[in-house]
């Protein structure tokens, strides 16, 4: 399936329906006497976040405002992912919940979105079981969100806008209305053209397609003068970035001069394929220090025979390869992976590869999951699917593994004194910051009495404290204890605080 590449005319043209939208808010609002509000749930990956800031922009350009979690929106979009077996359980569970807002507020606009959409059995469900869903629309179709909206306040009628083309628009046309101080989200390409046995992506997100370097480097200059602390380059496989367009840059590339622009005190990149990352992307993180000390490579698994059947294109030797080489240029760093237990075939043999290349890699962390057989994929089909309670039985004992690496890793740095950026308060208390690491560790650190900020002593027993206030901060931080899954600290300085 070919590109499409949305023209400035429909740019426009979207542009006009987003005033028309705006004037047809405002005399709503007038009518109720009261701002309308939205929400938006968002489910699954950083791709997925990211299309929820460009339609919370949408949502925010037209004069609605961000209504609190637990309460009923008049506008609530739920943003879907489909990589877990889950997926559909959680969605449709939710789903029921909102029928009783739509009964409260027959006005409310119910809309569902996301990967989830591209499988035509969720759609007809929707279609059938929730009446009270208003639309639904695919992850490519977000540019035709502002016609969706329109076409149901016009015509009051359910609108099914599930698109089978190959969109491609560029994110400097698109109203985002960013979830982070610090972190800026920036896509680079869509897409995915590997077909991994197990992975319904590339038929929910489409084939690769890389957006214009000239524009990327624009969007990230901007976003530097605006103060963003960090930026995350996105993409299913951000390593193949540029190879659908001859004219275009390699990631190596983009990411080298990204890391030139000042203004960045960090740059993260997701995901890299290990069949694609090249030595120069290495080389690149090892001559810019803005450029996050972490690497995700995901691994799946760690026999030949098991990732030839998941059509991954590498083999144990090669990742091994490149893990090592990551490893030796950039000690300093971190190293994290992905891994499946209990795909179709997998022998105790298989398993035991897999915890080899783990002891070898020495990961410092790991999403680990259990095999989850997903419709319309090869893997599902596949013979010898593994009984539940050997999937399970590996499954604790990669975890076993994988944990005590995290917690060794964790402990290795106790003593040091890291620049952290600040994400603002921990979940576990009201005085206590959180933050992560040059190498991406998570750190969690108490405040000294005594330290000033900005000229003034801060003072966490006075109840205006807000810890939130310094998210996006730079600061100094001593490591002085481990737990299995982050690193706890004490605050010893801002920077240019």
């Amino acid at each position: 399936m070919s590109t499409v590449i949305v023209s400035q005319d429909e740019i426009l043209r979207y542009n006009s329906i987003l005033a028309y939208l705006k004037n047809e808010i405002s005399a709503r609002a007038e009518e109720k006497g009261r701002t309308l509000t939205y929400f938006i749930r968002t489910y699954g990956c950083q791709l997925n976040e990211a299309d929820s800031e460009k339609l919370a922009g949408v949502f925010q350009d037209i004069g609605l405002i961000e209504a609190e979690e637990n309460e009923a929106p008049d506008f609530l979009l739920l943003n879907t992912c489909t990589i877990r077996e889950n997926a559909d359980v959680r969605l449709f569970g939710n789903l029921g919940m909102y029928k009783t807002w739509k009964i409260q507020n027959p006005d409310m606009f119910i809309a569902v979105c996301g990967c989830m959409m591209k499988q035509q059995e969720n759609v007809d469900k929707i279609k059938k079981s929730f009446p009270f869903v208003d639309a639904c629309f695919g992850p490519a179709d977000i540019h035709l969100f502002p016609s969706i909206l329109e076409k149901k306040l016009n015509q009051r009628k359910r609108v099914f806008s599930i698109s089978e083309e190959d969109y491609l628009v560029e994110d400097n046309c698109i109203p985002v209305k960013r979830k982070r101080k610090f972190r800026a989200l920036v896509p680079i390409m869509y897409g995915c053209n590997n077909f991994c046995t197990y992975c319904v992506v590339p038929y929910t997100r489409g084939r690769e397609r890389s957006r214009e370097s000239g524009m990327i480097l624009k969007q990230l200059e901007e976003l530097a003068s605006q103060g963003y602390q960090e930026v995350m380059l996105l993409g299913q496989n951000v390593n193949s970035y540029g190879k659908d367009r001859e004219e275009e840059i390699s990631f190596a590339e983009l990411l080298e001069k990204a890391a030139r622009i000042k203004g960045f005190s960090r740059i993260r990149f997701m995901t890299s394929h290990p069949k694609d990352i090249s030595d120069e992307v290495i080389y690149t993180m090892q001559k810019y220090p803005n450029i996050e000390r972490h690497l995700h490579l995901p691994m799946q698994s760690g026999s030949d025979r098991i990732l030839k059947n998941m059509n991954r294109h590498y083999d144990q030797a090669q990742f091994l390869k490149t893990a090592l080489k990551f490893r030796e240029c950039l000690p300093d760093a971190t190293l994290t992976t992905d891994i499946i237990v209990g795909f179709p075939g997998e022998t105790e043999e298989d398993f035991q590869q897999t915890l080899e290349v783990i002891k070898k890699c020495k990961f410092d962390s790991a999403f680990t999951f259990q095999y989850s057989k997903r419709p319309g994929t090869k893997a599902a089909s596949m013979p010898d699917q593994i009984p539940q309670d050997i999937v399970t039985e590996r499954f604790g004992r990669l975890l076993e593994l994988q944990n005590e690496l995290t917690f060794e890793s964790n402990r290795s740095v106790i003593g040091t004194t890291e620049e952290i950026l600040i994400e603002g308060r921990s979940a576990t208390a009201y005085n206590i910051l959180t933050g992560r690491t040059r190498s991406n560790r998570l750190v969690n650190f108490s405040i000294p009495e005594g330290i000033k900020y900005q000229g003034k002593v801060i003072d966490t027993s006075d109840p205006s404290f807000d810890a939130n206030q310094f998210e996006g901060v730079l600061a100094m931080v001593k490591l002085t204890g481990a737990r299995p899954f982050s690193v706890e600290g004490e605050l010893e300085s801002f920077i240019d605080g």
